[in-house]
């Protein structure tokens, strides 16, 4: 399931480079989700990136950890609720606190990426996790750039932490 998923991201992400308006149309506003009922925005901006950079660093760390999480979770349901539920819960706390904002846009799967990692780490707090390749830490230590939707990393994480 991860690796569909990446694949379905990268796809929709590199056509969203290279159409704004279909980029516009689907990334995710608290405001028109609020006054236009956009509700399918909840999702849609999970498979959208800012850029190629943004796009690998949330591919990659899904890989990492994605493989991992659908084994402890042991059903492909499970983990279709756990990505779409932090990506959801993620959204829903930033719809919140800026439904007011028409110019608040958020793009990338972080709650949901976040929620992945944090299963992983919940059911094996221990298991190294190595910055550049080379320092291992445990993951338990790292669990913990701007224009980043801070809101969905956390969200997406205690959701990802509280699911299992």
């Amino acid at each position: 399931m991860t690796l569909f998923i990446i694949i379905i991201t990268i796809v929709v992400s590199v056509f969203g480079f290279k159409d704004s308006n279909f980029f516009g149309k689907f990334l995710f506003n608290p405001f028109l989700v609020h006054k236009e009922k956009q509700w399918y925005r909840l999702l849609t901006h999970g498979f959208l990136h800012a850029d190629y950079f943004h796009l690998a660093i949330n591919m990659f760390v899904l890989f990492s950890f994605g493989k991992n999480a659908e084994y402890y979770l042991s059903s492909t349901t499970n983990y279709i609720f756990l990505y779409f539920g932090g990506m959801i819960i993620a959204s829903l706390i930033s719809l919140r606190k800026h439904k007011e904002n028409f110019y608040y846009n958020s793009v990338g799967a972080s709650g949901a990426v976040s929620a992945v990692v944090f299963t992983s780490i919940f059911f094996a707090p221990l298991q190294k996790i190595y910055i550049y390749g080379l320092i291992g830490l445990p993951g338990i230590v790292l669990g913990g750039s701007d224009n980043i939707n801070h809101d969905a990393h956390f969200s997406g994480a205690l959701f990802g932490f509280l699911f299992p």
